[in-house]
Parts: C-alpha cells; structure tokens; sequence
C-alpha cells in the first residue's frame, strides 16, 4: 500500500479508543521518554491493569506535541535487538499518552493539570542539562523556559487547589542522567519557593508529602528511523510520522522511598525495572562493565583495523579480549551479586552484537582518556589492590590507548578526539623511541589519570613490554606475547 493511500493514525484506525484516567504527567516527549517510560506505562497498563493516562507536557518552545497530537498521541514502537542470544523484531502502538500540552502556547491548559484527581507521578527526561537552576526565572509568572521552575509551578498549583492536603502530593521520578538526579530536582524546587516567596507550608509539603526517587536509566533509542523509513512504513497500514526504534535492552533502576512498591506495578510486567535502596552499586555497575566495556576494548580494536562495536564483539580477538576482561577482571572488584553480574555483562554483550544499531568506534574514542580515567582505571587498580598483581587485560589495553595516542598505525591515521592538551602531550612522549621512556612519561603524567601510575609495581615496565609487541606483531599475536610474558 502506497504511503499517499494510507490512513493517519488516530484512535480508530490504531484500534486504541479506550482513554485512561490521567495519573501521569511527564515532561519531555522526545525518543527516549516515548520509548522507555511511556512503553513502560503502556505495558503496566497492557498487562498489570494499571489504567495510567499520561499527559505529555512539552519541554522547550520548539517541541512537537503537536506532531503527537495529530495522531491522537499515538505512535508506533519498534523494538529490536538481541535479548538472551534470542534476535527481537517486534512492533506495537503506543497509547499511554492521553494529551499532549504545549505549556508556552496554552499556559491555562498546562495550569489546569494541577487539579487532576488522579494525579500521582511525574516523569521527566529533559536532558543532562534540564534539572538546572535558571537565575533569569525570577518571577512565578510563566510560562517559563527552565523545567524545574515549570513543576515548581505546577506543584504549588495543586498544593493551592487542594489546600496542601497529604494525600495530593506525588511521586517524582525524573530519567535525566545526573547522579542524585530527584534530589537535585527537589533543591531546585525549593530554591524557586524561597525565591517567589512562596509559604513556608508549600516548601514544607514538597519536603514532607511529595517523594523524590533517583534514577538510573538505561535504553538506547536512536527514534525515528530517518534513513530507512521505507522499511518500516511497509509494516504497518497507516501513516505514522512519530514512530520510534528501540532497542530490545531496558534497565529501570529507582530510588525507593513510601513504598513505591505498591503504588506501580513494576513487579508485574517482565522487564529489568528495580525498585531498590541504594541505585549506587546499580550505576557503579553500569559505568565499569557496559561504559568501561566500551573503553577497554576501544584501542585493540581499532588498533585490530575495526571499525564497528559489532565487528569488534565478533572478531575472534576482541571478542575474547572483552569477555575476559570483563568476567576475570572487572566483576570480581564491584563486590555485587556474582550471577546477577555475569547475566548483566551477557546482556550488555548482547546490546554490544546489536545487528540493528551500527555503533561506529571512532565515536567512543571522544575524551578517551578521561573516559579510560572514570571507567576502567579504578577496576585496574582494585584488582591490583585484592589481588596483588596486574590485571592482564586491562593492563594491555591501557598500553592500547597510549599507543593510539601516538596517532597512526602503519599508514592509517588513527580517529584521536580529545582536548588539544593531552593530544599536544602525548605528542611530545611519542618523540622519544624507547618504550620504557614512553611509558614512563605516559603512566606518570597526573594530567591524565589524578594519580602517578609509575607508582604501581610493575605497571610501567609491563606497559612497555605490551608497546614493544604492538608494534612488532599483528595485535593478537602482540595480545598472546603479552599474556605468557605475565603468566
């Protein structure tokens, strides 16, 4: 069927009229919200009775609530991706979302949310930068630009309407990834109180009758499929000009705070969301093994001619390279649940084999070293500290990213993405041609890692043993030569 010939998707030709009560007001409709939270919902409500209509409030003057809106707030999710080894290709309409609410051009509408019976969460995902302080919001009048001020209006709205009763405050679970994101929300909230000179009871009610749940979120949605949107037209029988792409992973970790437990029914649906007390050890896992994976393995890959995270978890090298570094060296330091660690890293090696997402190296290689710095370093060093010697494979693929930092390999110039400094210094360490001299500059350089790494017994001579067999051998025989040299 020809696209011209299609209906527009609304709530008949979806075959989604049922309207749900509205229990959620959300701000930020963009890809990753319409295919993380709002599936999320969708399903609970699918599979769990949990009768929730979302409102979707538009974050910045230049949204597209109205796209939404056109559609009846429909859209269609595709999900793709591996999952337990099992390849996933799956599609389905979204109807969650009840209205859509442009707050800068019908500000009345955006106010009237306040009074919603029904109203107990707000969810948000307005970027890194979204939970900040704007100083230039000086005023309670709005509409304004700054999402925090927006729910701070919003909730005093409906601590007016209902004369601060306990039972009209409401759950805040924002998905910005920021550490401590809802705490920092609830601060901000507060400084606009105190700077609109609002009561001395409304700051009390959002400190004692509203809950704040930290976040960790994790989903790769790239959205709407702009160079093949032919393929996934010719799936559905309407036109859709909001359908989103995502991958088959979902992690939902969350805050725990007034039972959360039993006001959503996370429990009841089959997806990776936690309710728990402490998200830390959660975001320390996710830094060291999916982030740090993708830190370690970028240099031997790329230094193995790859270009493509995919054809690095299928080179017989790499591949290996990874699973060992992950499993032999950096889960035993994170002091978590074994299991629970060895089904997250499969997981992660799954999203890794992606055939749908082509997830180029180079781009990883931004800020390599403060990557390596945040990532992988803090597993080498506790690996040495509870084990008493180096950690093999992460020992060589810090060698790796120096000797990417010498800037070409053979005649391939190499993709270097970082702060002119560490490029200028790393330039001056590669002039001299003793590797000894080269890893001794490069390990002691603070700049780089806040600590003297010349300091860790047998780091810097296993370093240059490690440079020597990069260049004189194809990066896995260098690998091999490396590993019984230390065995």
């Amino acid at each position: 069927m020809e696209n011209q010939t299609k209906q527009k998707l609304n709530r008949k030709t979806g075959g989604q009229n049922t309207r749900l009560p509205i229990k959620i007001v959300q701000f930020g409709g963009g890809n990753f919200m319409r295919g993380f939270t709002d599936y999320i919902i969708d399903k609970m409500n699918r599979e769990a009775d949990f009768n929730a209509g979302i409102v979707n409030v538009q974050p910045t003057p230049n949204g597209s609530v109205h796209k939404l809106e056109a559609q009846d707030n429909l859209y269609t999710l595709f999900t793709r991706g591996i999952k337990k080894g099992a390849l996933i290709d799956e599609k389905q309409v979204i109807s969650a979302i009840q209205k859509s609410v442009n707050p800068y051009t019908d500000y009345q509408e955006f106010l009237a949310l306040a009074k919603e019976k029904e109203l107990e969460f707000i969810f948000s995902n307005t970027t890194e930068t979204g939970i900040a302080y704007d100083e230039a919001e000086t005023s309670y009048q709005g509409p304004h630009k700054n999402f925090p001020a927006k729910l701070t209006v919003l909730l005093y709205e409906r601590f007016r309407h209902f004369n601060g009763a306990a039972d009209k405050g409401v759950r805040i679970i924002p998905c910005e990834l920021i550490e401590d994101n809802a705490f920092a929300l609830r601060n901000i909230i507060t400084r606009y109180a105190r700077l609109w000179n609002l009561e001395d009871r409304f700051v009390q009610w959002i400190q004692q009758c509203n809950y704040f749940h930290n976040t960790l979120v994790d989903r790769i949605v790239p959205g709407y499929p702009k160079d093949d949107a032919g393929s996934y037209e010719d799936r559905v029988d309407y036109e859709d000009q909001m359908m989103v792409v995502s991958e088959a992973f979902l992690l939902f970790v969350i805050q725990d705070a007034g039972n959360l437990k039993e006001r959503i029914p996370f429990h009841k649906i089959n997806e990776q969301i936690l309710v728990v007390d402490d998200i830390r050890p959660y975001r320390l896992r996710k830094v060291r093994i999916l982030n740090g994976g993708h830190t370690l393995m970028l240099a031997p890959a790329v230094l193995s001619g790859l270009e493509t995270v995919k054809e690095a978890m299928d080179h017989p090298f790499t591949g290996t390279f990874l699973h060992d570094a992950v499993f032999n060296e950096i889960n035993p330091t994170l002091g978590l649940n074994e299991a629970e660690l060895r089904e997250f890293a499969e997981e992660v090696f799954d999203r890794f084999r992606n055939p749908f997402i082509k997830h180029h190296l180079e781009s990883i290689a931004l800020y390599f070293v403060s990557k390596f710095k945040v990532r992988v370093l803090p597993s080498v060093l506790t690996s040495i500290e509870s084990n008493g010697k180096l950690p093999v494979n992460l020992t060589f693929s810090l060698a790796c990213l120096i000797r990417f930092y010498q800037g070409s390999f053979g005649e391939k110039a190499l993709p270097l993405n970082d702060e002119e400094g560490i490029i200028a210094k790393f330039k001056e360490i590669w002039k001299n041609e003793s590797y000894e001299t080269v890893a001794q500059l490069a390990l002691s350089e603070t700049s780089f890692w806040d600590t003297d790494l010349t300091q860790v017994k047998g780091l810097q001579e296993a370093v240059a043993k490690a440079l020597y067999e990069i260049d004189h051998h194809d990066m896995e025989t260098a690998y091999r030569n490396f590993v019984q040299f230390y065995s």
